[in-house]
Formats: structure tokens, sequence, C-alpha cells
């Protein structure tokens, strides 16, 4: 939102109870917008949104194991496999063998690839500041607790039996 557009977000009447449909299909339209804008800002580092995912994620769990990256970024082993290959070719992961474990192989950045991650990082945290950082600190500790209590139900359905 620029300084002169409208602000929509009062928009609604006091009376009027928002359509959770219309909520979920603006959040997933903003989910959208906001990772097309992230993708822009990797592809300047040479990066798509997947790479650095693993990059990223390597960073706090050094030392993961391919079906633990698949678990942390809900895809399959397969799709993992494929790209830690390409990330290896490329020089900014490397596997090390697990002692005691002959299938499974510890993820490792490069020197390079800790760079590239800190790099994709940085332009992470410099887009939220953008974005997200201006609004007021109690509307982001109040969308906080809306996103974790969203995801708490979302687990809930997903533990509950279909008959």
């Amino acid at each position: 939102m620029s300084a002169t557009a409208p602000d929509r977000s009062a928009a609604l009447p006091e009376a009027e109870t928002p359509d959770p449909l219309r909520v979920w299909f603006r959040f997933i339209r903003l989910n959208r917008r906001v990772t097309a804008a992230m993708g822009a800002e990797l592809r300047g580092l040479g990066l798509s949104i997947p790479q650095f995912d693993v990059l990223s994620t390597l960073t706090e769990r050094e030392g993961a194991t391919q079906q633990d990256l698949a678990a942390r970024l809900y895809v399959t082993k397969g799709n993992v496999s494929g790209l830690v290959d390409r990330l290896v070719e490329a020089g900014w992961v490397e596997r090390r063998a697990i002692p005691g474990d002959r299938r499974s192989h510890a993820l490792h950045l490069t020197r390079a690839g800790a760079d590239l991650a800190a790099r994709g990082i940085a332009a992470q945290k410099a887009y939220v500041a953008r974005t997200l950082g201006r609004l007021a600190p109690e509307d982001i500790a109040g969308f906080e607790r809306l996103v974790l209590r969203w995801r708490d139900v979302a687990r809930e359905d997903a533990a509950a039996p279909r008959g």
C-alpha cells in the first residue's frame, strides 16, 4: 500500500461479518503476490525458491538428511533428491557420510552455499521489512496470533478422523 492508496482494510462495515472463504481467497492471493516478489529477488541472486528453501533450512539444520529436508519442506524425498543433486553440482551443498548409516548422508553447506544462503536471507529480511514491517507492531502481533491459531485448527483438522 502506497502512502496515497486508500486503506481498504477498514472498509468493512462494523456489523458485517467477514466471509471466511473471501478471506481465504485474499490470503491465497497475497501468498502468491509475496511468493512472486520473493522469487524475483532470489532470481537476482541466481536462486530459485526451492533452492533457497534448502539452503536456508540447512543454515538452521546443518547435517540434515534428505529425508529430514523433505519432511521440513513438505515435499517428497524424490523432489529433494534431485534438488540436492543440483545444489551439490553447483558447489553449494556437500553430502557427508553418516557413521553407521550407509544409506543416508548428512547435508552441509559449502562456504559458497552459506554465503549465498546469507544473501538470500538478507533479501528476504529486506522484503519483509519493506512490506509486513510497515504495519503497526500491534497489527503484526495480532496477525501472528491469528496465523498460529489457524495453524492449530488446521492441525486439528488434519488429525480428525474422516468418516
